[in-house]
């Protein structure tokens, strides 16, 4: 099949299905994907939109267990060793068929350091073909959370890959562009039809999918609209079905609306600043030869000088979890016991900052997104103005999350903030990427702050095989309280996620937020 036409052959394949009884589902949320690459970035959006075309070996279940998906069951062999059983007659959404030799080539190439996906393989240091529908994984060791790692292990097609020259993963923060990051080819539930960046994402319902929808919607149309009254508007008008991220100064007016429901949810996210902790000296500070957040009495300055009780009030109108942790509570490590949210003491900071010898304070960029997390823009102006009357000046940096998320993976940074999402459930997804010293792979795959530490590096390392599960428990919580008593970071909340739809829409709420449109209804 010549590389023009294979699109069309499965889009022709949909409209032979029926295409004309079509049940259209319009979402909005307010940013949009960064590429259709499915190994290329971590980034939770564009994972939320490519999870309906393509598809990981287990995905979760509605109440995030997890179940089979391309494989249909699997049996562990040793503790270091996983069989699984693929499942047959599945296709790509190009026609051609699924098996063993796909699954090896996505676990070569999701392991490209160029990409940001590699946790999601962590601690699998082989894949080997049994044959043509049965592949074993080979592990460093026993993996507690090996299956949970897979959800987001999504499977790309080898021979279409090779066709359209995609063997390599987009060097996404060097503003790569390939095919595989503007067109995609999976087995899931729907193919994406067309992607124009910034204005939206149609989607249509895979007639030879070898599951069933659970909802009746075969069309998906994603609409990233960033101004916030702009979304509402859509929404009430009529113009979209569904708004997965609901600025928190409409949601009471929202709850009043006959013709509208809310769904209200915990989001598994926890939201925070990253000040670069490890460079010799701090980019785009007015402090030459040296790191002022090198010095935890600066880091823990940044905590004390932070009002988050005022944040969740006023800026987030009572829709966020104040937090001391880089955990939300429905993430498994979570103790309410440790959870201590710094307090509010802006003299006590303005002392820690003159003992470490900046009674006069220091200038840093701060970096934000203004299209990604609730109010992220509004947070991070709140923080500049907490900080300064500290004396710490803090130039704010706050644009869309493509040109955003390319500098904070380059480096080019003093602080940043990120919400990170934990897909696993458990804590040590969080700790492996953000706090775990970078090396290669999944080690510090989104440690951009340089956090290093030589005693939680073991503590991490340690929980990754720990199988005793009171064992693993303790060095999970040790974990936490070191890094959180080193001040690594600032976090700031917990995300609480209310969705808004139609009076005439059905759909299952997801605390990682990503809406699944196979169990939607639009009656």
């Amino acid at each position: 099949m010549k590389l023009k036409h294979w699109l069309f052959a499965a889009l022709a394949a949909f409209a032979a299905s029926g295409a004309a009884q079509a049940v259209t589902l319009k979402w909005a949320a307010q940013n949009d994907v960064l590429t259709l690459d499915p190994h290329s970035q971590n980034h939770a959006t564009t994972i939320s939109l490519l999870q309906h075309a393509y598809e990981p070996l287990v995905r979760y279940d509605k109440k995030f267990q997890v179940e089979p998906a391309l494989a249909a069951s699997w049996q562990q062999v040793s503790p270091t060793q996983w069989r699984f059983n693929l499942r047959k007659n599945v296709k790509f959404h190009d026609g051609s068929p699924f098996s063993a030799d796909d699954v090896l080539f996505s676990f070569d190439r999701i392991r490209q350091p160029q990409g940001t996906m590699q946790p999601y393989v962590t601690g699998v240091t082989g894949v080997k073909k049994v044959d043509d529908h049965t592949v074993d994984f080979t592990l460093a060791g026993p993996n507690p959370v090996f299956l949970r790692n897979l959800v987001v292990f999504h499977i790309m097609s080898k021979t279409w890959a090779a066709k359209t020259k995609s063997e390599k993963i987009q060097d996404y923060k060097a503003n790569e562009t390939t095919f595989a990051s503007r067109n995609a080819n999976g087995t899931g539930a729907y193919l994406i039809k067309s992607w124009e960046p910034d204005k939206r994402i149609v989607l249509a319902a895979n007639p030879n999918w070898w599951d069933k929808r659970e909802g009746n919607v075969t069309e998906v149309i994603y609409t990233p609209i960033k101004a916030d009254a702009t979304r509402i508007a859509a929404l009430l008008s009529g113009d979209v079905d569904l708004v997965t991220d609901l600025p928190t100064q409409d949601v009471a007016r929202l709850r009043q609306d006959a013709k509208l429901k809310i769904l209200d949810g915990a989001e598994n996210r926890t939201i925070f600043i990253a000040p670069d902790v490890g460079s010799a000296e701090l980019k785009y500070a007015d402090v030459k030869g040296k790191n002022p957040f090198k010095d935890l009495r600066v880091r823990r300055a940044l905590n004390l000088a932070v009002d988050r009780e005022s944040i969740r009030r006023v800026t987030m109108r009572g829709l966020s979890i104040p937090g001391g942790l880089m955990i939300a509570p429905n993430v498994h490590g979570y103790a309410q016991d440790i959870d201590r949210v710094p307090p509010f003491d802006p003299d006590g900071a303005k002392k820690l900052l003159a003992e470490a010898g900046y009674a006069n304070g220091f200038e840093f960029t701060l970096n934000c997104p203004n299209n990604r997390y609730v109010n992220d823009e509004e947070i991070c102006q709140a923080l500049v103005a907490m900080w300064a009357r500290i004396g710490l000046r803090a130039r704010l940096v706050a644009e869309n999350m493509g040109p955003f998320i390319a500098k904070v993976q380059n480096f080019d940074t003093s602080a940043y903030m990120l919400g990170w999402g934990v897909a696993t459930f458990d804590a040590l997804y969080m700790l492996q990427a953000l706090a775990r010293t970078r090396t290669t792979g999944a080690d510090g795959s989104f440690n951009f702050s340089r956090v290093s530490d030589a005693k939680l590096d073991q503590l991490i390392d340690a929980m990754k095989v720990e199988m005793d599960a009171k064992k693993r428990d303790a060095l999970i919580r040790d974990a936490l309280i070191t890094v959180r008593d080193q001040h690594y970071f600032v976090p700031l909340h917990y995300q609480l996620r209310p969705w808004a739809m139609k009076k005439n829409v059905a759909t299952v709420y997801r605390a990682n937020d990503a809406p699944e449109s196979r169990f939607a209804r639009v009656d």
